[in-house]
């Protein structure tokens, strides 16, 4: 029996139970333990194999790329072709299926690339790893030389944490870039606040000592962080609640390095910092409720951009690929369109 084993016994015994009675508790506590983690580990199970019927449906392979030790992982569909291959860089704390349910609305001949951002889900987690924005884009354009996406432009698509990393990587290789959409971007100083800024002020008030709305672990905290990014509003069971914390929660120590990285003072407004930088034509697509970054960020970047298109979604929040996915996947078709944009060229417009 172990040190801590038998000093449990000791106390209990003083209690008053036998020695077999204390063994029971034990044994059962310790049952209880397993069929706990046993539990955790279906419901992880469940979560990857309904992922990966999902990708197999929409006929999304998975594949690794790796560059000198360090692998990222993606899925893709088609070759390129006539109109410009596709590249998605997903949100914070989030993976490459985020995109599943806008890319059923795609063209299926449509050359697509959805990539787990650095650190993330399938991709390489280091601990010396720089998850800055910048330090993120130089991660990005690794990937992109190594699968030789830039072989001819390419039109990138971001939301949030991933559309402050996208802008930043079209003004840091422009000509890479055939065009550009931002989906609720980070990285803005917003002219309004929403219910998530507030969040923010309280934990910098708490010297970062509250619990970070964005990282749940709780079934209770992720029910919250679901309400936060998304005006629809679900009934969400409990077990699935659950379920989605249990898929998070071995993460989220590296979540929230993350998050304090790309709220340091170099990445929290490194999209408005490089916005006159792009020269690729530009579209910003945000949802009207958002209370994470409010869509008065939409006015800043068409100040700066004065030629870029901008589509506003009503009653949609934060999470606007899962909320409109047919409507997004749309919108960014009639833009790709509209530029007469095929493969390696851009049609000029006045």
């Amino acid at each position: 029996m172990s040190h801590n084993n038998a000093l449990k016994t000791f106390l209990l015994l003083l209690k008053g139970k036998s020695k077999i009675e204390t063994v029971k508790e034990q044994n059962t506590h310790l049952s209880l333990h397993v069929a706990e983690r046993d539990s955790e580990r279906k419901r992880n199970s469940i979560y990857q194999f309904l992922n990966r019927y999902w990708r197999r449906t929409l006929g999304l392979q998975v594949r690794y790329a790796d560059c000198g030790g360090y692998r990222f992982c993606y899925s893709y569909r088609g070759k390129p072709g006539f109109r410009p291959s596709i590249l998605m860089l997903h949100g914070f704390s989030a993976h490459k299926d985020t995109w599943l349910t806008m890319v059923k609305y795609l063209p299926k001949h449509l050359h697509i690339l959805c990539v787990d951002m650095p650190g993330h889900e399938g991709t390489t987690r280091t601990n010396s790893e720089d998850y800055s924005i910048q330090g993120q884009v130089k991660r990005i354009h690794q990937f992109v030389e190594n699968v030789r996406l830039n072989r001819k432009p390419f039109h990138l698509v971001g939301t949030s944490m991933g559309g402050n990393v996208a802008g930043v990587y079209a003004a840091s290789f422009p000509s890479e870039i055939c065009s550009i959409t931002l989906i609720c971007p980070a990285g803005i100083r917003y002219p309004c606040e929403t219910k998530f800024d507030n969040h923010l002020q309280d934990l910098e008030h708490s010297h970062y000592t509250l619990s970070i709305p964005l990282i749940p672990s709780t079934p209770e905290e992720m029910e919250d962080m679901l309400r936060l990014c998304s005006h629809v509003r679900f009934k969400i069971p409990q077990q699935i609640l659950q379920g989605l914390v249990d898929v998070r929660l071995p993460h989220n120590d590296f979540y929230q390095e993350v998050f304090m990285e790309i709220l340091g003072e170099n990445s929290r407004y490194a999209l408005q910092d490089n916005l006159q930088l792009i020269t690729a034509p530009l579209q910003v697509i945000w949802g009207k409720q958002d209370q994470v970054v409010d869509v008065s960020g939409a006015v800043v970047v068409a100040e700066a951009l004065p030629g870029c298109r901008v589509d506003l979604l009503e009653n949609c929040g934060h999470s606007v690929v899962m909320e409109r996915p047919r409507r997004t996947a749309k919108l960014i078709m009639e833009f790709i369109i509209s530029l007469g944009t095929t493969s390696g060229t851009i049609k000029k417009h006045s």
